[in-house]
């Protein structure tokens, strides 16, 4: 006979086991966007849209019903988040559809989370890249001659082509959603850990 404690600790372990397989397929789909988004500044559709089905489907044979309503819920509001910035920030389709299927794999609460995460390291990799590109030095002698300007003309003066062209910079936000996925799943893969061991 099995005691009640010895079931909900069974329970409890393939739990983690299957939310460490969903995990696994979610990593994997996120280092083939992280490849395609530095190599060819693209997250391609064969790569997002199987990736939002499986998210559904494996949140579904995992959980049932409430793992694929959560999984609905995060595609949803993750995807309609980036939604907003697409249309406002003139952010790519790839990464509107990147962070919509990382949803449909998170769920809602840790799909806003890494959603979160994974904006503040994009623009973490954004500034490293243009200081890295223009270097620190001429940032600051070009900050100082844009405050002279708007000194100078009282009022808000707008950057030249020129000086926006570093601007222009892609955030590759496929690597930071990976990291941010780790971030944000991590007492998943400590627990796995925990219960191999």
């Amino acid at each position: 006979m099995v005691s009640h404690g010895a079931v909900s600790l069974i329970t409890q372990e393939a739990v983690v086991a299957n939310s460490v397989w969903i995990l696994a397929t979610l990593v994997i789909l996120l280092l083939v966007a992280t490849i395609t988004d530095i190599c060819r500044k693209m997250i391609f559709n064969w790569n997002t849209y199987p990736g939002i089905l499986l998210g559904f489907g494996l949140r579904w044979i995992g959980e049932g019903q409430p793992g694929l309503e959560d999984s609905v819920k995060g595609f949803a509001v993750c995807g309609g988040l980036m939604l907003i910035c697409f249309v406002l920030f003139a952010l790519g389709g790839g990464d509107l559809k990147l962070m919509a299927m990382m949803g449909a794999f998170l769920g809602f609460e840790r799909g806003v989370e890494a959603l979160l995460w994974t904006l503040v390291l994009g623009g973490i990799f954004g500034t490293v890249a243009i200081v890295w590109q223009v270097g620190f030095v001429n940032i600051v002698i070009q900050v100082g001659t844009q405050l002279a300007r708007m000194w100078k003309a009282r009022g808000w003066v707008p950057l030249d082509a020129e000086a926006r062209q570093p601007l222009q910079q892609t955030l590759f936000l496929a690597p930071a959603a990976l990291i941010a996925v780790f971030i944000v799943t991590w007492d998943i893969w400590g627990a796995q850990l925990a219960t191999s061991n």
